[in-house]
């Protein structure tokens, strides 16, 4: 059984090869499984969470992951999201892997939310917007420039701003044209993506400001009291899924629904529906577009197996 840490899945997973290869993994079977979230039975917000996938033919995976997001505050501060994932072969059961789960967890959720900016961000988007500063936000950062290559300029906001400074800083350390801004209004209303990667419980995304053709990629709103854009914004956007599962658990689109802002019929598709043909994906240069990336365990799995090839295993 091989051992991947997380410099090693950082390394085999580069979002150039990955996107493409989830885009790929999209025209085929989709990976059952159901996962068990377990919550802190202190009270403390805490959730343990297993997420088992099998793929038919390829790999069983499983992943065991704690979120804890004060660990962000510890000192010295940790990652929220930690566990592991372990793959074992889909036609025998024996073990195959297992990886650091946090870098799986950042690098397939960046790579999905690269995938809808793929299939439905205009053409040649040049600014792109981060809200949040956490963890993920790097890797939504290099996913979305991998997966449109025109996106030329970066802007980062956070509600703490020393963090979007540290962040445009490790940035621009890579080569990335990147800035802090403490104005969001105004960097909603210039930016061509806008990708939110936070734990808000308030809309910090006004429909109202943004410009026309603009791409929105929601991330970080799991639970059901938890949103990151306004009624306004599904109003004004033709709404988009990363997949199927779980779209009446998030706020992000429970709260709109229940407001009157947003039927399930207007929710156009999702990824593996435009990958398919089943689905319309972006339909004019001025449609503003809304991509909720609600996560899953298929997301794991296909990860999984891109890691596997990329080792050789």
């Amino acid at each position: 059984m091989h051992m991947f840490d997380a410099e090693s899945v950082h390394r085999l997973l580069p979002y150039e090869e990955l996107i493409p290869a989830l885009l790929e993994m999209h025209k085929g079977e989709i990976p059952v499984g159901d996962g068990v979230y377990t919550d802190d039975p202190n009270g403390t917000g805490n959730m343990f969470v297993t997420l088992p996938g099998w793929l038919g033919g390829q790999l069983i995976v499983v992943k065991m992951v704690g979120v804890f997001p004060a660990n962000r505050d510890r000192n010295p501060p940790i990652g929220s999201v930690l566990g592991a994932v372990a793959a074992f072969d889909a036609e025998t059961g024996a073990p195959v892997f297992v990886a650091d789960g946090e870098a799986m967890t950042y690098r397939k959720t960046a790579a999905i939310s690269g995938l809808g900016t793929a299939l439905l961000a205009p053409p040649k988007p040049s600014k792109l917007l981060i809200v949040g500063a956490g963890g993920l936000g790097p890797h939504v950062a290099m996913a979305h420039i991998a997966a449109r290559p025109s996106l030329s300029s970066l802007r980062i906001w956070n509600r703490s701003a020393p963090r979007a400074e540290a962040l445009a800083a490790d940035l621009r350390a890579q080569g990335i044209r990147a800035e802090a801004t403490q104005d969001l209004d105004a960097a909603v209303a210039e930016a061509d993506v806008i990708s939110c990667v936070t734990m808000s419980r308030k809309p910090l995304i006004k429909g109202a400001l943004l410009k026309p053709g603009a791409h929105v990629d929601l991330v970080g709103a799991y639970l059901p009291d938890m949103r990151e854009a306004d009624d306004d914004t599904m109003r004004r956007g033709t709404v988009f899924t990363c997949c199927d599962r779980g779209r009446d658990e998030v706020g992000e689109l429970t709260l709109p629904v229940a407001n009157g802002a947003l039927s399930w019929d207007d929710i156009r598709g999702d990824a593996f529906g435009i990958v398919q043909g089943r689905d319309a994906g972006r339909s004019s240069e001025n449609e503003v577009t809304v991509y909720k990336n609600i996560g899953g365990a298929h997301q794991d799995v296909f990860t999984s197996v891109m890691l596997k090839r990329a080792a050789g295993l």
